[in-house]
């Protein structure tokens, strides 16, 4: 799938970031991966389909249409969204099923809406959803790795990069049969990967409209930087 159909879709900026759940079986342009149907997936100029590990939204976590406020605050306060859409048969066109968002962002949203019971309720289901998806014991063997590799990384910070990196049903690279042997290469690109979303202004340039490949190039100095000092021996 290189473009979805030329159909009128339910209305969204323009100038969003816009991610498609396939509707047919679709394939990875860069990576190569056969992804299926109703993969989540977004367009490149000359690059065509790329999973959201590719296009670098797989950081960013998704906000279901349906409440207002919640969803308001969250675009607000994230610097790189994603808009989600999905084909409806019936209406033929693409139809918001929600925004992708720093999680971050979603948090301090959440706390502004702790006042609205279904917001709090909706944030216990979510914490519950995450605790669902986690392998605990194989999160801490793989932070337990990143510390190895990486001991000059923040405290608990080996965590938080394990845990997105190893979210069950993803496509992220901790899910990986070379992360699952807790291979250096595997590991270390997860740090790289959490270092150009969390230590630099990547997602900045992405939702400024910068091309991928022209971000990564503008950040990657920064990024070894921050590698560099990570992985010096602790004295």
């Amino acid at each position: 799938m290189s473009q979805p159909p030329n159909q009128t879709t339910s209305r969204y900026d323009e100038n969003e970031i816009k991610v498609f759940i396939s509707h047919r079986d679709s394939k990875c342009d860069d990576c190569g991966e056969e992804l299926g149907r109703q993969a989540w997936i977004t367009l490149e100029e000359n690059k065509g389909a790329l999973c959201l590990t590719c296009a670098d939204l797989d950081e960013l976590v998704f906000l279901p249409s349906g409440d207002a406020a919640l969803t308001r605050r969250s675009k607000k306060y994230s610097t790189l969204s994603a808009v989600v859409l999905k084909f409806s048969r019936a209406r033929r066109r693409y139809e918001r099923q929600g925004l992708l968002v720093e999680e971050s962002a979603l948090a301090k949203a959440e706390e502004e809406c702790l006042a609205d019971s279904a917001s709090r309720e909706r944030r216990k289901e979510r914490e519950r959803e995450r605790r669902a998806e986690l392998d605990e014991e194989y999160v801490r063997e793989f932070a337990k790795h990143v510390r190895r590799l990486f001991p000059n990384c923040p405290k608990d910070r080996e965590l938080k990069i394990a845990e997105h990196a190893c979210l069950k049903y993803s496509e992220r690279v901790g899910r990986s049969a070379a992360a699952k042997r807790f291979e250096d290469e595997m590991i270390t690109l997860a740090v790289a990967a959490h270092i150009r979303h969390r230590e630099t202004n990547y997602d900045d340039l992405l939702a400024k409209g910068c091309v991928r490949g022209q971000a990564r190039a503008n950040v990657r100095d920064r990024v070894d930087e921050v590698m560099d000092r990570w992985a010096a021996k602790v004295e």
